[in-house]
């Protein structure tokens, strides 16, 4: 899985008014927590290094440093503003590598199938699946192989294999899902 490092400062005041203070001048507010440290740490970190693990569908481990203190982490939850959609809250989730996690993991459509080429429309249902594992073992993407789905056909999760950790998505939840457009109705109906 991809790592990004990220820079953050404590910070001691955890009132609305120092928060305001944070945002006004580029930072955002972030809490990590987790079984790999004790309690919670308050830090902020400048806004431009959320770029490469927010504003994409791919997923990181993040290498937290916050004064020296290093830790792995992932990204567990980010808050943004309802109007001009910025970055105001990050919630990051401390980690050990001989621990099992749990985490979102998106899926990759692969092949091309048969529907389509018939005119089928494809719908996506899924974009990410929950998984558990170890961090060492979850992959970038689940990748999913349509190469077989004809008109009217679905990939559910319970068709996948994982290698060295669990999915946790229902098996009866469908992945992607061959359509028949209108038009194609009407001449099977014939």
């Amino acid at each position: 899985m991809k790592s990004l490092e990220i820079i953050g400062f404590k910070r001691a005041n955890l009132d609305s008014a120092s928060l305001k203070e944070i945002r006004e001048e580029g930072n955002v507010p972030c809490v990590v927590y987790g079984p790999a440290i004790d309690g919670q740490i308050h830090f902020y970190t400048p806004a431009i290094l959320f770029r490469d693990l927010v504003y994409t569908p791919d997923v990181h481990m993040v290498d937290l440093n916050i004064e020296g203190t290093k830790m792995k982490a992932v990204l567990k939850d980010a808050q943004f503003h309802p109007v001009s959609e910025t970055l105001l809250h990050a919630d990051f989730l401390a980690f050990s590598e001989d621990r099992a996690i749990k985490f979102e993991i998106p899926v990759d459509i692969v092949g091309t199938s048969p529907g389509i080429q018939k005119g089928g429309k494809l719908e996506i249902k899924t974009r990410k699946l929950a998984v558990k594992g170890l961090a060492s073992n979850l992959p970038d993407k689940i990748k999913v192989d349509i190469s077989k789905l004809d008109l009217g056909k679905s990939f559910k999760v319970g068709e996948l294999t994982a290698e060295g950790f669990e999915i946790l998505t229902s098996p009866n939840v469908s992945i992607v899902t061959i359509g028949i457009p209108r038009a194609l109705r009407g001449k099977k109906a014939e």
